[in-house]
């Protein structure tokens, strides 16, 4: 066992922000799927769920859940199939996270790397609220989780990522360090135009 991988949900129906393709929409010139694979420019491999645009200037896999729609934690395992067994974490994050770094990647690695008897670790915000889509796991405890409640349900369409968790031991993370929050995602316009801010 032995290294690190990345699955980006770029999938959703964006209501909030009228159907926009979210992962394709720049923040501070850069697409917000581009600006998340880069702060885990590290992991191999890099796994995409959902639409990858075709300018896209890094290398990743891609895949979907079948059949399309069916929420995180049918994307989760989507993603997660094409992540070899030898892989000892991944980071699970979303595509509208245009803060997102390297070093609060690292933050989350080191954590969970610290504490042998957790399963991962994701950041919680300053409200108190868990970040599901901003973590990193021990990629077989993500994989028996999502066995677990697959055999609960009979299948995941539609599971929620609070069911998925329940499956978890894991550590919420407050983001300490000067600057915006990593953990900041984008599901309205004030939203991009709060990153727009924060990212100048």
């Amino acid at each position: 066992m032995g290294g690190f991988a990345a699955v980006v949900l770029a999938g959703g129906a964006a209501r909030r922000m009228g159907g926009a393709d979210k992962p394709t929409i720049p923040v501070a010139g850069q697409p917000m799927l581009t600006r998340v694979l880069a702060a885990v420019h590290d992991a191999e491999p890099r796994v995409v769920v959902g639409k990858v645009p075709p300018d896209l200037p890094v290398e990743v896999a891609s895949t979907s859940e079948e059949p399309p729609g069916g929420g995180p934690v049918a994307a989760t395992a989507a993603g997660l199939a094409l992540v070899p067994e030898k892989v000892s974490f991944v980071a699970l994050l979303a595509a509208d996270l245009p803060l997102l770094t390297g070093e609060a990647i690292d933050v989350l690695r080191l954590t969970v790397e610290s504490a042998p008897m957790m399963q991962g670790a994701l950041y919680r915000d300053a409200e108190g609220r868990r970040q599901t889509l901003c973590g990193v796991w021990r990629t077989p405890a993500l994989r028996k989780a999502l066995t677990t409640l697959t055999e609960q349900r009979g299948n995941l369409h539609g599971a929620s990522m609070h069911a998925l968790l329940e499956h978890l031991q894991f550590i919420e993370v407050s983001w300490r360090r000067p600057g915006p929050p990593p953990w900041f995602d984008c599901d309205t316009d004030d939203d991009l135009r709060t990153a727009e801010e924060w990212a100048r």
